[in-house]
């Protein structure tokens, strides 16, 4: 068996696929990706194989509950446990272009608003909990919630940052949200050797970033990985990109 088995949500794609494919090449890690479209994952974790990767795969949407209790009994059947759970799937919600409607804060859709917390926040706050228990049993556990640097409320106040103009409340609001769970998560384990952290991993040239984005897809995966695998005295309830910190 091996040494860590780590869960990687929306993992048939872009930055999550990736993730897998990084941390599969550890050779202690088995990788087990989430997919909510089984056959895509399938095809996913065929691709990972012929890398050398041991991987697996599971049907998971991240807003159905029926999931997230499914990949519980997947994990406690088989290991017992999980070592790293990486949070990574999520939508854009209109920031990006072609991704959905642009808004304001003023005239964001109710229902966009709704659509984007449930995927981006509420869903990753409820699969947390579900296998908070299997992580518990861990000898290190790390959590990675995938975050912006567009949730972070500093740079948006701050007319100098490089995100000032880059405002899109529904997809920004629920990235400020994910990192406030990330913050009050790490309290709460701060007398356990479970670590909770938010990674931005860059503007990466994925589907969801476009093909302006400024880093290449190899990239975007670094953060999310170190995070997963930090050492015993590495931190905890941060903000991180290629393990710089970042203002809340």
């Amino acid at each position: 068996m091996a040494e860590k088995i780590a869960f990687i949500t929306g993992g048939n794609r872009g930055i999550g696929f990736q993730t897998a494919l990084d941390l599969g090449s550890i050779p202690e890690i088995k990788v087990v990706i989430g997919s909510r479209l089984l056959a895509q994952g399938q095809d996913a974790a065929q691709k990972l194989r012929a890398g050398g990767v041991e991987a697996d795969v599971i049907e998971f949407d991240v807003v159905n509950p029926a999931h997230h209790r499914a990949a519980y009994d997947h994990f406690n059947s088989k290991y017992g446990r999980l070592d790293i759970l990486v949070n990574n799937a999520g939508m854009a919600g209109g920031t990006f272009p072609g991704k959905g409607p642009e808004h304001n804060a003023s005239d964001v859709p109710l229902d966009l608003l709704r659509r984007v917390f449930d995927t981006n926040f509420f869903a990753q706050v409820a699969v947390t909990e579900v296998l908070l228990p299997l992580i518990s049993n861990s000898p290190a556990g790390r959590i990675v919630n995938l975050s912006s640097i567009l949730g972070s409320l500093t740079f948006h106040a701050d007319p100098k940052s490089p995100i000032y103009h880059a405002k899109s409340f529904a997809y920004d609001a629920s990235k400020s949200a994910l990192n406030a769970f990330t913050i009050h998560l790490a309290y709460e384990l701060r007398h356990t050797k479970i670590k909770v952290n938010s990674a931005h991993p860059g503007w990466v040239k994925t589907d969801m970033g476009g093909d302006q984005a400024t880093m290449e897809l190899a990239d975007g995966s670094k953060t999310s990985v170190a995070l997963a695998t930090l050492p015993d005295d590495g931190p905890t309830g941060g903000f991180f990109h290629m393990g710089q910190p970042l203002p809340w």
